[in-house]
């Protein structure tokens, strides 16, 4: 059996107790949440998060990229959040390499190299410096109606603690 068919299985019995069809589409917190993809970070946990509390968006290093802008702006938009939490997090892997190093791989093992017109790797070298950048985008894009309350942490992967990072 697969992994995804073990986790079909599971999502039977979720289903089977499933009693949250009604919460409503804009999140109960508005609260909209940037984090890394990294699976030790549980973004529900670390915030005591419920279904339907906030939108949650995730990806390598946690960036503001391009498309998670895109989101905050249906988020805000659309959806009515106000506030933005950034996390980041120690050992974090988008601190072990280079950008060209992600595109040579690539090219090892596919066997063409992709370019920055490709997609952005985002890797960084300074966790803290990154989370500044990160508030600095988020709060100086044109297109978002909220960015007086945006906030950025590194959690601590070793002791699930929060750091904001000013």
């Amino acid at each position: 059996m697969s992994v995804t068919d073990e986790l079909l299985a599971n999502n039977d019995k979720y289903a089977a107790n499933f009693d949250k069809g009604d919460l409503p589409m804009p999140p109960g917190k508005n609260v909209a949440v940037v984090a890394c993809m990294d699976a030790r970070l549980k973004v529900g946990d670390v915030l005591g998060l419920d279904e339907g509390d906030a939108h949650v968006i995730r990806n390598a290093g946690g960036i503001v990229s391009t498309d998670a802008l895109r989101s905050l702006v249906i988020s805000q938009h659309l959806l009515g959040t106000t506030e933005v939490i950034l996390i980041h997090h120690t050992d974090c892997g988008m601190l072990t390499f280079g950008d060209d190093d992600l595109f040579d791989k690539v090219e090892e093992n596919v066997g063409s190299r992709p370019t920055s017109d490709d997609f952005e790797p985002g890797s960084f070298s300074d966790l803290e410096g990154d989370v500044r950048k990160s508030l600095e985008t988020v709060r100086s894009y044109p297109f978002l109606l909220h960015t007086d309350s945006v906030r950025g942490f590194v959690f601590d992967v070793k002791t699930g603690k929060l750091n904001e990072v000013t």
